[in-house]
């Protein structure tokens, strides 16, 4: 039984529950965090603790529980929460960013512990995505494909779940948000099972990560409760060392991205992704060209406790 929201799944995405949280909670929520502002929960930790006690107690704790049986089931995993934008026409609670981003935070807090994202020295990072773009990765590039990959690959710190909101669409058509469980990949078995699936792997980043050291992984490891397979690989970010890693991690790109079981996944302005990051892989589907794009984007990332 929950309080303050419903859950359900669609069908042909029975893996990716839904969450919406109703007008009752979404007006509290506000009133009670009204005087907190974006900066303080950069500068004082504790309050995101704070914010997430005040979701969690307007849901009688069924969203905190809700929330971590879902992202550590193995059978799930994947969440989108709704945070009824139609109730912020003309802001009537509070500004819809700073919403946005107390709420994502309360949610993130719910689930565990965001680690320190690098590219933006805070536990969250905040990007746009526009017309042009300059960056020396993909993650800003609009009119092309992210492909699948997962969270963390790239730094010394375990990354169990990935938080993706959107705070703003404008002028955007496409950009859907896609994912493949592993267990769904039809190629799973013979990538699991190649001699170099255990083998360590060097992976780096580009300057803007503001991740300077190499760090050294398998592609694929065993974890979660019942210790299943899981995959921690971005092809961008991989430096193989060999011809065989190389056309090892080729191969798997290839497969991953012609896959039929992608799911895309339409998110609402203000509505936050989360996904176990151990068995879920997760991208970007091309936006339509459009001069005026602007797109921003929020990302956390953490570990259960």
């Amino acid at each position: 039984m929950t309080t303050g929201f419903i859950g359900f799944s669609i069908p042909k995405q029975e893996r990716v529950s839904t969450i919406i949280l109703d007008q009752k909670t979404v007006r509290e929520f506000c009133t009670q965090v009204n005087d907190i502002s974006i900066q303080e929960i950069e500068y004082k930790p504790f309050l995101r603790f704070k914010i997430a006690n005040i979701l969690d107690n307007l849901t009688k704790g069924t969203l905190s529980t809700y929330l971590q049986s879902i992202l550590t089931d193995r059978s799930g995993g994947a969440i989108v929460v709704d945070s009824f934008k139609h109730y912020f026409k003309e802001n009537q609670y509070m500004d819809p960013k700073i919403f946005g981003v107390l709420l994502s935070t309360a949610i993130s807090h719910l689930i565990g512990l965001p680690n320190l994202d690098s590219m933006s020295g805070k536990f969250y990072a905040r990007f746009t995505v526009n017309h042009t773009d300059e960056s020396d990765s993909y993650l800003r590039q609009a009119y092309r494909r992210l492909e699948l990959h997962t969270d963390g690959t790239f730094v010394d710190e375990k990354t169990d779940w990935v938080l993706m909101q959107k705070l703003e669409s404008l002028n955007c058509v496409g950009g859907d948000s896609l994912l493949l469980h592993i267990d769904e990949w039809g190629d799973f078995d013979k990538f699991y099972r190649h001699p170099l699936a255990k083998e360590n792997i060097q992976w780096g980043s580009p300057p803007s990560k503001n991740v300077s050291e190499k760090v050294y992984h398998p592609v694929f490891f065993e974890g979660g409760k019942w210790n299943l397979p899981c995959m921690s690989f971005i092809d961008q970010f991989a430096e193989p060392q060999n011809m065989k890693q190389g056309l090892y991690l080729n191969a798997i790109s290839e497969s991953l991205e012609k896959d039929t079981n992608i799911v895309a996944v339409e998110i609402p302005v203000n509505g936050i992704l989360i996904i176990n990051n151990s068995f879920w892989l997760h991208g970007r589907d091309e936006i339509k060209p459009n001069v005026n794009l602007s797109r921003e984007l929020l990302r956390q990332r953490g570990v259960f406790v």
